[in-house]
């Protein structure tokens, strides 16, 4: 597999990062993952919105413009075999003696790789996936997709260990968002999930199904959603860039709604599988 790493494609297994990159010691760094359909980057100016935004919020001075970003990754899409595929961009604030205040003059570390899309099995997506609720203990910048990602892993594990797919995250009473992805509650044909802020990550599937029902008349509100909203949902859906848009039809050993992918879950699969086809030509 090619990867890419400051300024040249290389097999990444000859790839190498000296021990004291602050991505390493710190998790000093952001990053962005970007699906690609049928070799389309899949929103890619919004991907690179919030990379800017990313490394604006932890002062990284972008190392390329948007057209450059876009040479890169086409140049590593284009010499991968699949044609759908999950392309992991990085960004570390370098190489410096171990400080933690900032290093002068150092470049950044650019990493990027892309594999093969693993997406929902028709069986997830038909019956829909089981979640669990957990106390949302992270720190309060959750708006930076940071590297530092040891809290989403710990949560995303215990939803493992429970034999479930997510772990839904709710922080003081109310949603924020899932270990890996955004959440949103339908209660009496009405889709609710929290508005932007610093205390979830804004992911691009998640600006997709706000466009989508803008532009399909349907009801949706971006604002404070309740535990009681979550637990008394008539239908819950995660979104991601590497599941798109799933049903969570159990909540921690109990049916949501009637306990199957509900109306308005089929109806947003639906119109996200053809938004992909629009934005993404072949796919």
């Amino acid at each position: 597999m090619t990867c890419y790493l400051n300024g040249e494609y290389l097999p990444i297994e000859e790839a190498r990062i000296p021990v004291l990159d602050r991505g390493f010691i710190y998790g000093d760094g952001v990053y962005e993952v970007i699906p690609v359909y049928q070799r389309w980057p899949f929103r890619l100016a919004d991907h690179l919105r919030r990379l800017r935004r990313s490394l604006d919020a932890v002062r990284i001075a972008s190392p390329h413009d948007d057209a450059g970003w876009t040479a890169i990754i086409q140049g590593l899409v284009d010499r991968h075999p699949a044609t759908d595929q999950s392309l992991y961009l990085q960004v570390t604030r370098g190489v410096a003696r171990r400080d933690h205040a900032f290093p002068k003059d150092t470049p950044p570390t650019v990493f990027l790789m892309t594999n093969p899309l693993v997406l929902p099995t028709p069986e997830s997506v038909a019956q829909g996936v089981k979640a669990v609720t957990a106390t949302d203990n992270r720190w309060f910048r959750c708006d930076i997709k940071s590297t530092a990602l040891l809290a989403n892993v710990l949560l995303r594990q215990f939803a493992v260990d429970q034999g479930t797919s997510e772990s839904v995250l709710l922080r003081d009473g109310f949603l924020t968002e899932g270990s890996s992805s955004n959440i949103f509650a339908v209660r009496n044909g009405v889709i609710a999930t929290p508005a932007r802020s610093h205390l979830i990550l804004t992911g691009i599937t998640y600006e997709a199904i706000v466009d989508l029902c803008t532009s399909a008349g349907l009801p949706l509100e971006q604002r404070d959603v309740s535990e009681a909203e979550v637990r008394q949902a008539d239908e819950l859906w995660l979104a991601s860039s590497t599941r798109e848009v799933l049903a969570i039809t159990t909540l921690d050993g109990r049916p949501v709604g009637n306990g199957t992918p509900g109306p308005m879950f089929r109806r947003m699969y639906d119109l996200f599988q053809a938004h992909k086809r629009e934005v993404c030509p072949a796919a």
